[in-house]
This record gives C-alpha cells, structure tokens and sequence, in this order.
C-alpha cells in the first residue's frame, strides 16, 4: 500500500487539505502519513521545518501539502516552501489549468506552465538599501558599466545558470514525454535580459535539440501574457523562470475561474510535493467559503504521479460533473454557473456524492 505524507498547511489550507485528502480515499487504497511545518511544528517542536518532516517527506516519496503562510518579517522564520526545496532536492514547479463546464471561460484549454524553482529571484540574494553589501555591489557595477549608479540602492540578483537550466529542462521533457505532451513555449525577456533570460533560453534550444519528441518555440514573456489572454488554448506546456511563471500561472488561472481551481506540484529528482497554488488565505478560514477543488484537482494529479490514472481521471471527471450539474458551488465561480451559493464542505460532499456515482 502506497503511504503518502499528509501536511496538513495552515488557515485555509488545513480544511482544504482534508478534502483533497477525503477524495483520494474514496477512489484509492494510499495511506497518509502526517507531518507538519510552519506554525503547528514550532509550537510543536521549536522548527518551522523539522528535520522530521523533511525525512518522512524523504520516506515516503510524494506529499499533499496545504498551503503555508510566508512571514513577511525578516525577523521571523524563513519562508517554509523556499526552506523546504533544498533538502529535498526541488527544482521545477508545475502548474496546471483547464477549461471546466459551465464557467464562461475559453474552450479547450489544457496547459501547463513550468518554473525552475531554485534559482532568480528565489535565490535569495538581496541586500537591503544601504547595506555596506550592496553599495560595494553597486559601486563595482558602476565601474564596470562606466555609468553613475545609485549606491543608496536596494540589490536583489537575478542567478540563472545552464546547470540549473539543463536540470530543469531534462526533468520538464521527462514528464512531457510520459504525458504525452509534445510542445514547450519557453518565456523570455532575452532581448533586454541578454545575461540571464539569454542564458534560460540558449540552454532550453540546446536541450530541446537533442529531444526529437519535443517541439519547441520562444516568445517574449509580455507578449506571451497577452497571447494567454486572447487564445489559451493553442498552448501545450510554457517553461520558465521563477518569476514569469509565477505571474503567467496566476494569470492563466483567473483566465480559467480563479485560484480556486489551481492545482500544482514541486518536483525534484526522487520527491514530488503536491500542493494547491493558491495561499492561506487568513481572512477566510473557518469560514466555510473557500472553493477546494484546487486541492482536490492537486490531488489527482498527485493519483496520476503514483501511476492511478484511472482514479486521477475519476476525481478530474467528478469536478467536472459537479460544475456541469450545478446543484451548488462556492462563491467565488457560483455566479458565472448561475447555481446556489454552497460552503466548503457541502461542496466537498458533492464532489464525494459524483464520486461514488
């Protein structure tokens, strides 16, 4: 029987993660396996991250994940999902929207948006406005360019290597392959970011050159949002740095219905963490509002990774009941399928009730 980690996530995400979790019980045997972070594991063991949760994550291979708040201090800890990739060796986040029935959106679409999750801005490389760090980085830029520059400035690097790339993009064609997906957009902003975004996309026409399965072309990332907005569904699969595909996903989504519906996984060479993308969403926990069928949809992709399509396809097709019956939804795409307003658990039901159809 296959043991799956359970992290549970915080505010909104703990009651959301239940009901990802009560749908891959009604349609498969795994069995969960809980382990905590953030706020539940320093009140439970003084770590944000404990060096529990990171071995039984190791363990078992595949996790469902809530969502987790970010402190917006510097003074507190570390955000927990940056925290969490290094020691479980995750590098590319997938992201992926769908048209769904009866929500007035466009037709057809089925597209994934990839980042590479190590690198960019996620690196984390910044110093603060008048640090004696960045007026040194500031005044060898200076020097080197022959222009004056601001040494009050605050310095956030933007790191892009062909090592990372390369990683990135072998483990992105190794999953296309597998989903029979044939076609990568890669976005870019090479034409100003000629060092680094040349770099990401130099790297991913090498790679796709020694892939005769993949397909791929390249466009300007504000053109490609624009693209996204006007015909979604002529994309297949998008690859990008960390920032890009941070936008470009959220973008996609609201294009789809909102983040309500956005499932997504981190993936590394041995270790796939699943989770939702939107976040805590503090203002509506315990409320019964939020929409769960992103942590449910997280969940079937977290079905297809451990090899049970059929159940993957039977949670995807009992969403899709849901919203084509319209006997009830959450708030946020209630309005646009004209059905009654329900809260998260009696939506939860009736994804459960299309289950056992």
């Amino acid at each position: 029987m296959r043991r799956i980690t359970l992290i549970p996530g915080e505010a909104l995400g703990a009651a959301l993660t239940s009901g990802g979790r009560a749908v891959v019980a009604a349609v498969s045997d795994v069995t969960f396996e809980r382990a905590d972070v953030g706020v539940a594991a320093i009140e439970a063991v003084g770590a944000a991250l404990p060096t529990s949760t990171v071995e039984v994550i190791l363990r078992n291979g595949v996790a469902l994940k809530g969502p987790v708040a970010t402190p917006a201090s510097s003074q507190s800890y570390r955000s927990v999902n940056v925290a969490m990739r290094k020691p479980l060796g995750l590098f590319a986040q997938l992201r992926t929207v769908q048209t769904w029935p009866g929500l007035g959106v466009p037709e057809g679409v089925d597209l994934v948006i990839a980042r590479e999750t190590t690198e960019e801005f996620l690196a984390g490389v910044e110093f603060p406005s008048g640090s004696a760090t960045a007026r040194h980085l500031l005044q060898l830029a200076s020097d080197e360019i022959g222009e004056d520059v601001d040494l009050s400035s605050a310095v956030s690097m933007k790191l892009v290597s062909a090592a990372a790339t390369r990683r990135f993009f072998r483990l992105l064609f190794e999953w296309m392959h597998q989903a029979g997906r044939r076609r990568v957009t890669v976005a870019h902003k090479a034409t100003i970011q000629r060092s680094t975004d040349g770099l990401f996309l130099a790297t991913a026409k090498e790679m796709a050159a020694a892939e005769s399965s993949v397909e791929m072309d390249a466009m300007l990332v504000d053109s490609l949002a624009a693209e996204l907005c006007r015909r979604p569904a002529e994309f297949d699969v998008i690859a990008c740095p960390a920032l890009y595909g941070d936008i470009l996903s959220d973008l996609a989504a609201g294009l789809m219905g909102g983040l309500g519906l956005a499932p997504g996984v981190n993936l590394g060479g041995d270790v796939a963490v699943f989770e939702p993308v939107h976040g805590t969403a503090p203002k509506l926990a315990g409320r019964d509002k939020a929409n769960p069928a992103a942590a449910v949809l997280t969940a079937a992709m977290l079905l297809d990774h451990i090899g049970e399509h059929r159940s993957g396809d039977a949670v995807r097709g009992a969403v899709a009941s849901a919203f084509r019956r319209r006997t009830g939804a959450t708030y946020d795409v209630a309005s646009r399928l004209q059905c009654d307003v329900v809260g998260t658990a009696r939506f939860g039901e009736l994804l459960l009730e299309e289950l056992s159809r």
